[in-house]
This record gives C-alpha cells, structure tokens and sequence, in this order.
C-alpha cells in the first residue's frame, strides 16, 4: 500500500566529524522513524584526504555513530543508509565502514542482515579511455574543461552519486547502505524517491536533513532532527528539547552552501526553491511547500572531484608585536620571501604566508584594509618535493622574519617571536584539480555495487 507519510531521522551532518549526541537520537529514535540517514563527508575538509586517502574523523567517532544508528535501525527493523563513508567516500573508507559494521553486528550479536555497498572511485584509465574518445569533462564555477595534463597530477578522483545508487539498494532489499561520495541530499531524497513520494519533496527533504541540527535554533551541533514527507509538503522537526525547526532556520539552512541560494544540482536535474513557503506548524516544526524539481534534459551530468599531490609540507607560527613591524609586513614579509628565494632560486618550491590580524581568513577578498591588530599571528608554510627541503623553506621563512632588517631599523633586537623554536611538520600538500562535470548516458555507469549478508553476529 502506498504510504501517505514517510519519517527520516538525520542525528549528524558529517557522521564521525564530532560525535552524535546521544540525548536527541534516542528521543528520536523511541518515534520509530522509517528510515536512518546520515552523510559522511564533505569537500570542507580540503583536498587532502581525498588525495591521500585517509580520514580526519577519528575512526572511534565514526565508529561510535554508525554503532547509534545500526542498533536503532536493526532494533526497528528499517533502513539505514550512509553516503561518503569515511570523509569523502573513496573504495577504502567504504570498506573501512563495512569493517566497522560486520564488528559491531558480532559485538551485538545482531542477526543477519543484508549490506549493500556503492564504490564511487573512478579508475583514471578509464577516465582517460573517455576524454581520448570525445567525452568533455565540463568545468563547474568558471573552470574551463578538464585536460589530461591535469590528469596526470591528479591522485585520485571520486564521482558523486546521485539518488540512482540508493535507490537501486533499496530496490535490492538492502538493510543497510554503505556509499562511496554521494550528493548530502540525495541520501535522503533517495530514500523518498524509492518509497513514492513526489520528486520536488523529496529533493527538498534531502536538503533539510542533510546537516541534521543546523536547520534548528538555538545552535547545536550533532543533534537529531526528524524530516516528514507527504505528497503536499515537508516538514522537518527538532529533537532536541531545547531546539526548534524555525521559519527562519529552515529557510537559512537551505540557502546556505551554493552561489545561487534558491538552487541545488544533483545528478539528473535541479531543485528550485524561489517559490518556497515556510509555515511554523508548532514550536518545534516548520513546514514547507512551494518547491519545483526541474529534471535534466539529455545526458546525465555526475559531478567529479580530484586532488593531485603538490609536495610534502611544514608550517612555522611567527607572533609580532612590534608596532612598526606590524606597519610594514609587507615589507617583512618580502624581506623573508627574498632569503629563502637566494637559498632555493630556481628550485621547485611554494611558500605561503597567512597573517592573521591582516587578511588571515579571507585574503585578498577582504574589505578591511587598515591593520587594526595590536599584534599579528603569522603562518608560514612551506611546500617542496621532500620533507628535508619543505622543512629548510619553512625555517628560513620563519626565522628570516626574525631578522628582517629595514632601513628604518636601527635595533639589533628581534622583531619576533615564536612558539616553538623549530617548525611543525604537516600532512602533504594537496590541490583540488576537478570542479567538474562528467555527462553520462547511465547514471549507475559510474557506481558499482556489491551486497552481502551480514552473518557474524551470533542471533538468529
């Protein structure tokens, strides 16, 4: 029979990021929701992961989250779905969660189950086979198309699933969905989609749920909210006690995170909320209607993401406080610039400076130009191809501060200080090389699936 209502429950919007709080999820979970949504990852995390392949949230963490939501969902006898496993969703951080859950089923002596998994890692021979035949990797945000001379320095490439991979799961009688990088939104939508509800709901659900607590007030990271869909509209509920589901921070949340606030892509067509209508249904509920879904007409466009290795990397962390330093760190940092340049002139190398207190965060995108700051935090970065010369590039980067010497100076005295007499040692340099769109024919082309039935727990 066809439902009428359809209930999901999101407690995180980056499992294993920070831990879920357990408080709301079970207030959550004691409603018996439908479905057990969360996403995994994110490109906020930089290219670094992605690149190198490992995760930033602590495996315990994620361990701790999937523990939540398994138990609950395995208890009640629904779905549980999980898109970007690991941070960013690469073929090892999906088997890495198929780990985790194949120990907490023999920790619970769960009985069995069925495990579908998604990979999203695309092979770049076969990226590469497509772009020699014709295929036209098209740039996102003003990119121009991608070449294979950015191929060949690009590590690793993962595409992002739309809603087709989780449907075709549920289709095949999953218990539990584990996926490679995937859309936030289509995790959720997916689940709506495969039960029957309208396109236009059921993306709009996805994106209200994708970051759980955030479309709630006060703030609160890491709480539970529950999203309802109907054939008319949606409504999205906070589960926290001291929370709501506001007109407001319904609708903030879902402007935030795009150039374009009243637009959200995904892989076979667009979401246009321009015409929402947000009603405060009770203190802890809004309800939406109004939204359009425009679907794509022609080939599928799945959006791929790339990170290439620049070199390995060390940060040094300079304070100043001599005011007429802090006037001219242009110049101080020109100084600097020019010693390491007289040691490593014409040797492959990168050296960043960000100064907080004077463009730190935003750059050159800031609109305050007068340094205000009785003191600066200087960071020093410094990038080559062996840790030995990133880390003699960052100490002179660092230190020549110390000694820049102006004209106008006459002290012999340090014009700095430091934290730590040496330099740090950080994790490799990554860069983003693909923004970008790949048209298919087939949106499950890029996606494999595999499905098994969970058995090492002892019930049943």
């Amino acid at each position: 029979m066809k439902k009428t209502a359809l209930r999901i429950i999101c407690p995180n919007g980056h499992l294993g990021f920070a831990p879920t709080k357990e408080g709301s999820f079970w207030i959550g979970a004691k409603t018996r929701p439908d479905y057990y949504c969360c996403d995994s990852g994110s490109d906020d995390i930089g290219p670094g992961p992605l690149g190198s392949d490992t995760s930033v949230s602590p495996y315990d963490w994620q361990k701790h989250d999937l523990e939540l939501m398994l138990l609950a969902a395995r208890e009640q006898g629904v779905p549980m779905m999980i898109g970007s496993s690991g941070d960013t969703g690469t073929n090892s951080r999906v088997d890495m969660y198929v780990g985790m859950i194949r120990d907490l089923s023999r920790k619970h002596r769960l009985k069995p189950f069925k495990l579908v998994t998604f990979y999203s890692e695309l092979d770049r021979d076969d990226l590469r086979r497509r772009m020699q035949r014709g295929d036209v990797v098209e740039g996102l945000d003003g990119r121009p198309a991608f070449t294979l001379d950015e191929l060949d320095r690009t590590d690793r490439v993962v595409a992002m699933a739309g809603v087709h991979p989780f449907i075709e799961a549920l289709k095949r009688g999953a218990d539990v969905i584990i996926g490679g990088r995937s859309s936030d939104a289509a995790i959720f939508a997916a689940a709506a989609l495969y039960e029957g509800f309208p396109e236009n709901h059921s993306y709009y659900l996805g994106k209200v749920l994708e970051c759980a607590s955030f479309c709630a007030e006060p703030y609160m990271a890491k709480e539970s909210v529950i999203g309802t869909i109907t054939h008319d509209d949606v409504t999205v509920t906070a589960m926290h006690p001291e929370q709501r589901c506001t007109v407001a921070s319904v609708a903030g949340h879902a402007m935030y995170e795009r150039s374009n606030a009243f637009y959200e892509y995904f892989a076979g067509g667009t979401l246009d909320m321009t015409a929402c209508r947000y009603e405060q249904v009770d203190e802890k509920t809004t309800r939406v209607t109004g939204q359009v879904f425009v679907p794509t007409v022609g080939r599928t466009k799945v959006k791929l993401e790339g990170s290439g290795k620049v070199g390995e990397r060390f940060i040094g962390i300079v304070g100043i406080r001599d005011p007429y330093s802090i006037r001219n760190i242009d110049r101080v940092i020109g100084w600097a610039r020019s010693q390491v340049e007289e040691r490593f002139a014409g040797k492959p190398y990168q050296l960043f400076y960000n100064i907080y207190g004077k463009n730190g965060v935003m750059g050159d995108l800031e609109p305050v130009r007068e340094i205000r700051s009785h003191e600066l935090c200087v960071i020093v970065e410094g990038v080559a191809p062996t840790k030995e010369m990133a880390e003699e590039v960052t100490l002179i980067g660092s230190r020549q501060i110390f000694y820049a010497r102006l004209p106008e100076v006459k002290g012999t005295a340090g014009t700095a200080a430091f934290v730590i007499d040496g330099v740090l040692p950080a994790p490799a340099g990554y860069r983003w090389t693909m923004n970008h769109v790949l048209p298919v024919d087939d949106p499950m082309e890029l996606f494999t699936l595999n499905e098994t039935v969970i058995r090492d727990g002892e019930g049943g």
